[in-house]
């Protein structure tokens, strides 16, 4: 069974940095991608960025492109988010999320996710 741990959220001022980290433990197939999403209140989630293990290709949703890098340590099986130069429009729940569709290439959707963490929280103030 595919868990997903991530830490790393917090509270910063605009302009700040904040870097998140996703473990992943259990077996998956590989090529698999990996990607975070986030949901602000009464906003849908949306995809922030992916990566593909078994491979480097990555994707960034525009609203975060030069700002935030997706990396990965394919030893620890970890997927991060270095985000800089935070908005208060960043603020929201951050989720990673895995999975083996191929399709995940092509979207950053999330139902294309099987495997999700429980989130962890980025707030962003003046």
């Amino acid at each position: 069974q595919v868990q997903l741990v991530e830490s790393g959220g917090g509270s910063v001022q605009t302009g700040g940095s904040l870097r998140l980290s996703c473990a992943l433990s259990g077996y998956i197939e590989t090529p698999y991608y990996m990607g975070w999403f986030r949901q602000a209140p009464g906003e849908e989630r949306e995809g922030v960025a992916r990566m593909r293990f078994g491979g480097s290709d990555t994707y960034y949703a525009d609203s975060v492109k030069g700002r935030f890098t997706i990396s990965k340590d394919n030893a620890k099986n970890t997927l991060y988010l270095q985000m800089n130069s935070l908005k208060s429009e960043d603020s929201a729940m951050y989720y990673c999320a895995a999975t083996e569709r191929t399709l995940a290439w092509i979207l950053l959707a999330p139902p294309l996710y099987d495997y999700w963490g429980q989130g962890t929280q980025v707030t962003v103030s003046s």
